[in-house]
């Protein structure tokens, strides 16, 4: 016969736990991504802090945004994320609308006219929503449709991505038209695209980018490729950023020269220390174990945001979670071998460690969409 005492006791001790999980269901909040966040952003304030010099100004508006942001992740969560499914092509066409009104009347910061600065409302970027919201539309399109798409599918899915890549190239920002152009693709490779195409699409890419370069690409844009390939060409000048940066993370070493100590950052040789060139700092003061910290953090909450997207029970969530998690994989790939010299500089920030105001809080209401496919209820959709 079975101890009843023991089996009171088991009982107790699960009875905590599935109401702990209950609280955490019924808050709409996954623990462990938000652990995760939590983490990268305690972080990214300690290193921003060293980087800005102790600005204290700076670090309380930096504050101010990633708590605004964790209450952005908090209510997005609160919705079903089918809910933004049935609201994803005006959305899309809102922000169309958006870009083409920056292309009109919009702000230029930094050689990009980018920002727009609506009455009543913050300045913000909207390119930076368009980076959730056209894997959503992409999402909404292709999870009703037989898979893997045909190619009437695929020419209206390019069509949906290449209408606002395009408009924010107009806009002089080639980063982030990259980051919404990927997110679109990464949906349309999640949902089962032929290998034939996809290798098609990429020897087209190669034998295109000659012709791109030679006739297309703007004059900054040729700049940034050729010092991609030579740093010293122009030391000075093109070539300086890439070349401090590298004497920075390589002067760190393995253990780094310490909090607060990193001469490249405090000298100020590094121009963009505390945006996009702020993995240098870290990987001067903390080394790489500081560095290989940093990745071990990132790598925490790209594995739930995989488990979400796999562990979803419709196309449309698995579709867009698996979207989202890959182009914050995308993020800080880029920003970690741009900063590295690996690939060319094209101004994007380090997730959640750069300072930033538009493009923190769109992270965050990535991290919201994929918390609302974890926590609801989730039915299975044609």
């Amino acid at each position: 016969m079975i101890n009843q005492d023991f089996v009171r006791q088991t009982t107790s001790f699960r009875a905590p736990k599935r109401r702990g999980a209950a609280i955490w269901r019924v808050l709409h909040t996954d623990p462990p991504l938000l652990v995760g966040i939590l983490l990268l952003c305690g972080f990214g304030l300690l290193v921003l802090y060293s980087a800005s010099d102790g600005d204290g100004a700076m670090m309380r508006r930096q504050t101010m945004v990633m708590v605004g942001g964790l209450v952005v992740m908090f209510l997005v969560a609160q919705f079903n994320v089918h809910f933004f499914r049935r609201w994803a092509p005006s959305m899309y066409a809102a922000g169309l609308g958006l870009l083409v009104l920056v292309l009109l009347l919009g702000e230029e910061v930094n050689g990009a006219k980018s920002w727009i600065d609506l009455p009543g409302l913050p300045r913000f970027q909207p390119s930076e929503i368009m980076k959730f919201v056209v894997p959503m539309l992409l999402a909404w399109y292709l999870a009703s449709r037989p898979l893997p798409p045909r190619f009437k599918h695929l020419f209206w899915s390019a069509l949906m991505i290449a209408l606002p890549a395009g408009l924010i190239v107009l806009q002089n920002d080639t980063g982030t038209a990259i980051m919404v152009f990927m997110s679109g693709v990464f949906v349309i490779l999640l949902a089962g695209i032929r290998w034939r195409i996809v290798i098609t699409g990429l020897i087209a890419g190669l034998l295109a980018s000659p012709a791109w370069f030679l006739f297309l690409a703007q004059d900054h844009q040729k700049n940034r490729i050729l010092t991609f390939f030579d740093p010293y060409r122009d030391p000075t000048g093109a070539g300086y950023n890439i070349i401090q940066s590298q004497i920075a993370i390589g002067s760190g070493g393995v253990y780094g020269k310490g909090y607060g100590n990193g001469a490249q950052s405090h000298l100020d040789f590094i121009p963009e220390s505390n945006t996009d060139f702020i993995l240098a700092v870290l990987a001067e003061e903390f080394g790489l174990l500081g560095v290989l910290l940093l990745v071990c953090l990132y790598l925490f909450v790209l594995v739930r945001g995989f488990y979400i997207a796999y562990a979803a029970k419709d196309m449309f969530s698995r579709l867009l979670a698996g979207s989202i998690t890959l182009t914050f994989f995308l993020y800080v790939f880029i920003n970690m071998a741009m900063v590295s010299g690996l690939v060319p500089v094209i101004g994007l920030p380090l997730p959640l460690i750069s300072r930033g105001g538009t493009s923190v809080v769109t992270l965050f209401v990535g991290f919201g969409l994929l918390v609302s496919i974890q926590t609801h209820d989730r039915k299975r959709f044609s």
